[in-house]
């Protein structure tokens, strides 16, 4: 499917994209901050995640955003990353300009008040312990992270290192991280349904258009050194059986080598047919479960692969098997099992684009990538990979000496 689209750029920098499809009568807006917590100081995790709570407390002259959706029978939500914030909302096509007013007051400047700022701090440490700290392995990857990052701020999650940090966040803190990032210069705009671009640039420049150009202030984000042998670090927890978690370090998503490294994840272990299932979990139980996947990071990256293992087997066991079946796809990895694999990958980015909600997303997040037409090509990068890419790229990154492992074993009374 073939996606239409026109680009346009306000004078204060905002990136504007629009695709018609008339077929439809609602409207999906997406609006891409280019913030996420890469963009923090080592001092100050956890500050995007909260942002995305902050921008739905109130801004300059509404007071209460979710209102005004619900009026217009829209739906709204927002994520962070490591990389972006992403705020996006469906509602009628005629219910736009609504949607323009809210979105642009919210840029323009939030409504800056410490009752605010109490009520999102206490949401977010609440959402920090429950999917962090009192989950079972909900802190695997606060463990994991600084161990496979050592200078990068990757080496955080999105939630923030602590909750003292969030904790300990001003008002001060707040408007200078807003009035640095949350710039129409530092966004982008994607309208996406049963609309016309000429009214779409004329309301954006109604409503955005007025918004000052900001300066926006980055610290430094240090590239990570290579890696050259294995790291290990074992936590204790109350969990109820043993997990292991081996990270990679692969390229930054968009570079040529990430799709064969993106590609690896899926050849070993997507769905119950795959080599890692089918190995350690049918033939030799050494596992009750297996997973590999990218997180497709916008700088160098992860692909990781992780097991929970059966009651009564060792991670010895489990390491010998994994090692030996890793060993067998570096040399038995067939054409078909690929071919498999692409045309998963084919029939799962079709299917996205049947929604105007997905081709915003996509189209917001291929123009912070720097080609917003990637929508219609990115699938070709998977495409013509061949074995000889994959084989080169899993010797080039499936190794021990570019590995971190995570051992979380049970606590012991």
């Amino acid at each position: 499917m073939h996606i239409d689209f026109t680009t346009h750029t306000l004078s204060n920098g905002l990136r504007i994209l629009v695709h018609e499809d008339p077929t439809v009568a609602k409207v999906a807006v997406d609006i891409m901050y280019r913030v996420g917590a890469r963009d923090e100081q080592t001092n100050r995790t956890g500050m995007a995640h909260l942002f995305e709570h902050l921008m739905f407390g109130g801004s300059k002259n509404i007071p209460n955003y979710d209102e005004h959706v619900q009026r217009i029978g829209g739906e709204n939500n927002a994520f962070t990353s490591n990389d972006l914030t992403n705020y996006y909302i469906t509602c009628p096509a005629a219910q736009l300009e609504t949607v323009f007013w809210l979105e642009s007051d919210r840029m323009l400047e939030l409504d800056f008040s410490q009752k605010s700022l109490d009520v999102q701090i206490s949401v977010v440490c609440e959402e920090f312990k429950q999917r962090y700290l009192n989950q079972p392995y909900g802190d695997a990857w606060l463990h994991l992270r600084p161990l496979h990052y050592k200078v990068h701020p990757y080496r955080w999650m999105t939630i923030g290192q602590t909750l003292e940090q969030i904790e300990a966040v001003t008002l001060e803190v707040v408007r200078e991280f807003f009035f640095s990032f949350y710039a129409p210069n530092n966004a982008t705009l994607v309208v996406a349904g049963g609309i016309q671009t000429d009214e779409v640039l004329r309301l954006a420049e109604k409503w955005f258009g007025p918004i000052a150009r900001r300066l926006t202030l980055r610290p430094d984000r240090p590239a990570e050194p290579r890696q050259t042998e294995a790291r290990s670090l074992t936590v204790e927890g109350n969990v109820p059986h043993t997990a292991i978690y081996k990270a990679y370090h692969i390229p930054a998503r968009g570079d040529d080598e990430y799709y064969s490294a993106d590609l690896i994840t899926d050849l070993l272990a997507n769905g119950k047919a795959s080599r890692l299932y089918k190995q350690m979990v049918q033939n030799t139980n050494v596992a009750t479960r297996v997973a590999a996947y990218s997180w497709g990071l916008y700088d160098p990256g992860i692909i990781t692969i992780e097991g929970r293992l059966t009651p009564g087997r060792s991670i010895d066991e489990f390491e010998k098997e994994l090692a030996a079946e890793l060993e067998r796809f570096r040399m038995e990895c067939s054409n078909d099992e690929l071919s498999r694999v692409k045309t998963k990958a084919e029939a799962t980015e079709a299917f996205e684009k049947t929604t105007v909600s997905n081709r915003a997303m996509m189209l917001a997040t291929y123009d912070y990538l720097g080609d917003p037409n990637l929508i219609n090509t990115n699938i070709d990068n998977y495409l013509k990979q061949t074995i000889t890419d994959i084989q080169l790229s899993f010797d080039r990154y499936v190794q021990a000496s570019n590995c971190s492992t995570l051992y979380y074993i049970p606590e012991t009374i």
